[in-house]
């Protein structure tokens, strides 16, 4: 009790004194520098936010989560997203509920597993591109499972999943709207968005697939009404249909079927919703099957088998630690593509021992996963399991695609400890857990 009095006395002070300080630097920049000012009264805003709601900032980076407009360059590419993560990190790193659960704590040592496999390519390959994306990896999954159990434990998991599907079902009308359009002037391809930002027709798929099976999980625990949660459903999966992203569409459907047929204490589920799985799947198969017996050798279907056969003689190069993360952006060998599947990718990338923590970081996490309470489990779970179903399709470690179904499921893993938490409340006092205070209340009688 007296080490969390000190801890949240201290980041009282620490941010009372930020405060200040930011307040003055304004007061001094707003004369001369306007854009300066504007980004310190940001921060400003950001603190006095995080005295009145510790984990403020987490919440409201929940939106900027899908914004994958690209900013930078010489081997520092990243996206708005990546910005985004990086401070609401830090934020949920210092003022997030401690301590972390069980699940949450074999994730982030699975995490770091991976970590500690690939940092053999960076010292292997010393360049600039290698460095950044080892770090950008860890951000986009240890960095989002703490930014998520944020959100999740101090049971704001509601507001934060909500903050994600709005800006998903903007997209998702933006999308259909311009099918509707190509399919007036009589074009049928995929759809690519050009505003507010430009989004490539898999990043779409594959981000729309996540909202689609969040709103269809709709677990409990997130409250939405049932007429809401089945619209952004079906306007989400209209939109990765229109995108035209296979492997959104498969990932979508696996994810459907075990969120469907795994018991849910809760509701009951409908499988009539299989009957739309099964012809999605087979379009998919149709296209590729068509594809393949075209003579076109330049189709997306042979231009991935000539892929996968030139990423192997890329890991032939240096076949246990790779030539480098994101070879293919510094120029390290004679190709320049990013390898659409996950273990080449991987294994191009950082070589075997590579691959092995990236086997071991998925298969343990579905593992821990698996194991929860399925309230909280099945969405995570399958979440997962999509991304990693997209990824033996197309490109993997793609900034936003990867960082969000590990932000969800680290809200999944902190919603369950909130949940435990008010459980136990109930059980020594008879009620729930209204704040903070009854949670120390609690602790004190633990302690009689």
């Amino acid at each position: 009790m007296r080490l969390r009095q000190l801890r949240h006395g201290s980041a009282v002070l620490v941010g009372g004194v930020a405060l200040v300080a930011v307040l003055a630097l304004v007061g001094v920049l707003v004369p001369a520098t306007g854009p300066v000012a504007l980004g310190a009264a940001v921060v400003l805003l950001a603190i006095g936010l995080t005295v009145y709601e510790p984990v403020a900032v987490p919440i409201l980076a929940m939106p900027a989560l899908v914004v994958v407009q690209r900013v930078g360059g010489g081997g520092v590419d990243l996206s708005l997203s990546d910005f985004a993560l990086f401070g609401a990190f830090w934020f949920a790193l210092f003022f997030a509920p401690r301590p972390f659960s069980g699940p949450m704590r074999s994730l982030l040592w699975l995490s770091a597993l991976y970590q500690v496999a690939t940092l053999f390519t960076v010292i292997a390959n010393p360049y600039v591109a290698n460095t950044v994306e080892w770090f950008h990896a860890w951000l986009s999954v240890g960095g989002a499972l703490v930014v998520g159990w944020a959100v999740g434990r101090a049971g704001r998991a509601r507001v934060g999943l909500t903050l994600f599907l709005v800006p998903c079902l903007g997209i998702a009308v933006l999308t259909c709207v311009t099918a509707l359009q190509q399919l007036a002037a009589g074009n049928t391809g995929a759809v690519y968005l050009e505003w507010p930002f430009g989004m490539h027709k898999n990043f779409i798929g594959c981000v729309l697939a996540f909202a689609a099976l969040v709103a269809y999980a709709r677990p409990w625990w997130v409250g939405w009404p049932r007429w809401f949660a089945l619209a952004s459903f079906w306007l989400c999966s209209l939109a990765v249909l229109a995108s035209q992203a296979r492997q959104a569409l498969v990932g979508l459907a696996i994810g459907l079927i075990l969120v469907t047929l795994r018991a849910d204490p809760d509701r009951k589920r409908s499988k009539l919703i299989l009957l739309a799985v099964i012809p999605a799947i087979y379009f998919v198969v149709l296209v590729v099957r068509e594809q393949l017996s075209e003579n076109n050798q330049f189709n997306s279907a042979y231009q991935r088998l000539a892929w996968y056969q030139q990423a192997l003689e890329v890991w032939h190069q240096n076949e246990a630690f790779g030539v480098g993360l994101r070879w293919w952006t510094a120029g390290r060998t004679e190709y320049f593509f990013q390898p659409p599947n996950a273990e080449l990718e991987v294994l191009s990338s950082a070589g075997v021992v590579g691959l092995i923590g990236f086997l071991v970081l998925f298969f343990g996490a579905f593992v821990v996963l698996w194991r929860m309470n399925p309230r909280f489990g099945t969405l995570a779970f399958s979440i997962l399991l999509m991304r990693f179903i997209q990824g033996q399709f197309d490109l993997f470690w793609s900034s936003v695609v990867v960082s969000v179904p590990f932000m969800i499921v680290g809200l999944c893993v902190g919603a369950e400890a909130y949940a435990r938490r008010q459980q136990e409340a109930r059980d020594l006092t008879g009620d729930v857990l209204p704040n903070p205070d009854h949670l120390r209340s609690v602790e004190e009688m633990r302690s009689v």
